[in-house]
């Protein structure tokens, strides 16, 4: 009775620390996402008038969103970096320091003075901070996904894992509603100080997320790992190949992941930037705009946790495949819907688009990449894939969209057929891949 007693304490002990683990880790990413997807809305609406006020409109929304792409070429370094040390050192330390620069850099963007004050310094410092937030959320996400799949193990981790892709809906919606409320205010009031309240208010959450995140325990596969490696050789650790270099001398894993991933988050910057902007311009408030993608990242919550729970039983591949091939057939009613100047409409567009298909492919994503590395090498393999998917997918797809439109004379027709080319492509990619969703996490090699 002794032994069963102090099983059940122990298994008991276990499913709380989980729950902790994987709450941290959606905590984690709600506010790394708040502050990096801020970034994204703010450049859509506020970046060209405040820091590009001596271009053209055109000229001062491609300029704002060039300072856009500039955080996600620095994400793929972010994930080098904090990769490395975490598989070496453990996960938990390097998700505390990428916090902590997210955190910093988004606190100062909000205190950037504008270009009337500083000239072209206001443009430099703003990029320079926005790579720092894409370092931070470089490291950020494979070790925030690791904790939670590493912690889970088995049946179910693909659902645990999501936890973390779902503190991007998160994040962006708190983000969203906070500019939504400040964009209420008049127009030179917005634009002056207005728009700086949200990013200010990241030193709060930093405190917030910190607190938590210090709490959990590193994760029992890493330990387990170090514990293996250090029986066999003492200096076993020092000598191992490093993690960058185990990935790229078997790359195949980290360019399906990367290619197969790219077009989800293309979806989801098209909705975060250039959705937003085209939906204003077209009949809808600013506000009224802010206010429908809220309420489809609110449905995005539920929708990806959804799928991540479905691609637990399917696979990852089915469930991916589904939402990309759902983007293509509804991509074009969906700009039909964000070009009515209905507010119920345009919402309804939001939520198809994003709500439903981007969710889809980004639900079962975080265990999907993850599982394609050994734990040598996992937070490196997972943070490279899933960066050079960003950046593939995201990096420079709001200039795109919008040089197209240009292009277009206003039209969608290009941007349209741009977005189903990109699904297509990624669509290829997953079915080269094998399905993961069984695979043994234990495996230490890459």
């Amino acid at each position: 009775m002794t032994v069963t007693a102090s099983a059940d304490i122990t298994a008991a002990q276990r499913k709380k620390e989980v729950r902790r683990v994987v709450l941290s880790s959606y905590l984690g990413s709600t506010i790394e996402f708040y502050d990096f997807l801020l970034y994204a809305t703010a450049a859509a609406i506020v970046f060209a008038p405040v820091f590009f006020s001596d271009l053209s409109p055109l000229a001062g929304t491609i300029a704002s969103m060039g300072t856009f792409a500039a955080g996600y070429l620095a994400r793929p370094f972010g994930g080098v970096v904090f990769g490395h040390f975490g598989d070496r050192y453990g996960r938990k330390s390097m998700l505390l320091i990428s916090m902590t620069v997210m955190g910093v850099a988004s606190f100062l963007i909000g205190l950037v003075p504008p270009a009337s004050a500083i000239g072209s310094w206001a443009a430099i410092i703003l990029v320079l901070l926005r790579v720092c937030q894409g370092i931070a959320v470089g490291g950020e996400w494979g070790g925030a996904a690791l904790m939670s799949l590493e912690h889970v193990g088995g049946r179910g981790r693909g659902f645990a894992a999501s936890f973390t892709n779902a503190g991007a809906p998160t994040g962006s919606l708190l983000g969203t509603l906070a500019l939504a409320l400040v964009a209420l205010l008049p127009e030179d009031d917005f634009l002056s100080w207005g728009w700086r309240i949200p990013f200010l208010l990241s030193a709060v959450m930093l405190a917030v997320g910190l607190f938590v995140r210090a709490r959990v325990s590193e994760s029992p596969l890493f330990r387990e790992a170090m514990a293996q490696q250090a029986e066999v050789d003492a200096t076993a650790v020092d000598r191992r190949t490093p993690p960058l270099l185990s990935i790229l001398r078997r790359p195949r894993n980290l360019l399906l992941v990367a290619l197969g991933c790219m077009a989800s988050f293309g979806i989801q910057t098209m909705f975060t930037t250039f959705a937003i902007g085209y939906a204003s311009h077209s009949g809808v408030t600013r506000s009224q705009a802010l206010m429908a993608f809220a309420v489809c990242q609110f449905v995005a919550i539920f929708t990806l946790l959804g799928f991540a729970r479905l691609s637990d039983r399917v696979g990852r591949r089915p469930v991916m495949l589904f939402g990309l091939g759902a983007f293509v057939v509804l991509i074009v009613p969906i700009l039909t819907l964000l070009s009515s100047g209905n507010v119920a409409l345009v919402t309804l567009g939001f939520v198809l688009g994003f709500g439903v298909c981007q969710s889809a492919t980004y639900g079962p994503m975080a265990a999907y990449i993850a599982e394609q590395f050994g734990t040598a090498a996992r937070y490196t393999g997972a943070s490279l894939g899933y960066q050079g998917a960003t950046l593939l997918g995201a990096g420079f797809t709001p200039v795109i969209l919008a040089s197209l439109q240009a292009a277009a004379g206003g039209g969608t027709g290009l941007v349209a057929a741009f977005m189903i080319g990109l699904a297509v492509l990624s669509a290829v990619f997953i079915l080269l891949a094998k399905e993961s969703k069984d695979r043994d996490l234990s495996t230490y090699e890459h």
